[in-house]
């Protein structure tokens, strides 16, 4: 029986790299699937990774019915051997069961990849609906690490460089703090404190000299 495997982690921890990865090793067997994302940072209908990676895929958006989508490529003739779902997190619950459909009734891997929670530690709606229906949830085991260089468990939104906790839950952006909103990943310690690598530099910067003598 064909599984519906859920790879999650932080961000910045390879889970496009993984995706893509698997592609790759598929496609080397001679195997046909079907590739698809949302809202990657590299734009519409394309699995990227920070490595540099990336590859064409099918663009879930809210409204895509994958079961039907799947079905019809199907129909007029197309292999589907495994299916691949990058951004996963960002996929409906309905989307999901789909997901599920296709491992169950097609005999089709299925593997999705995505982070659990977002910007306020809240779970995305498409996760959580993966972790109650997958066969397999696996924590991907390339560690991100925070600024402090602790385990990397939460995932931050900042704009300018400051943490924020309000706002939209999918505004897309990237971890290299090019743009006004940006994402960081940090430990919980740093997440609960809300302090970013920008802002532990401004502290330290202003940071006053101990009130007693230290050599």
């Amino acid at each position: 029986m064909a599984e519906l495997t859920f790879f999650t982690g932080t961000m910045d921890c390879g889970k496009s790299t993984l995706a893509l990865q698997t592609d790759y090793n598929h496609r080397r067997r001679g195997l046909a699937g079907l590739m698809m994302t949302s809202h990657d940072r590299a734009g519409e209908a394309t699995v990227s990774s920070r490595l540099g990676l990336s590859a064409d895929a099918v663009e879930v958006a809210p409204a895509t019915q994958l079961w039907a989508l799947v079905a019809e490529r199907l129909a007029a003739g197309a292999r589907i051997d495994y299916v691949i779902a990058d951004e996963a997190q960002f996929y409906t619950s309905e989307q999901v069961d789909d997901l599920g459909r296709m491992a169950d009734e097609l005999d089709v891997p299925v593997y999705a990849f995505g982070i659990l929670t977002d910007f306020r530690t809240r779970l995305f709606p498409g996760s959580a609906r993966l972790v109650e229906l997958a066969d397999r949830v696996e924590t991907l085991q390339v560690e991100a690490l925070c600024w402090c260089g602790r385990r990397a468990t939460h995932n931050a939104r900042t704009v300018g460089g400051i943490m924020v906790t309000e706002g939209e839950q999918v505004v897309v952006g990237d971890t290299d703090g090019a743009g006004v909103v940006g994402y960081e990943v940090l430990c919980r310690h740093h997440h609960r404190r809300r302090m970013t690598a920008a802002s532990a530099r401004v502290a330290e910067a202003g940071a006053e000299p101990l009130p007693f003598a230290t050599g």
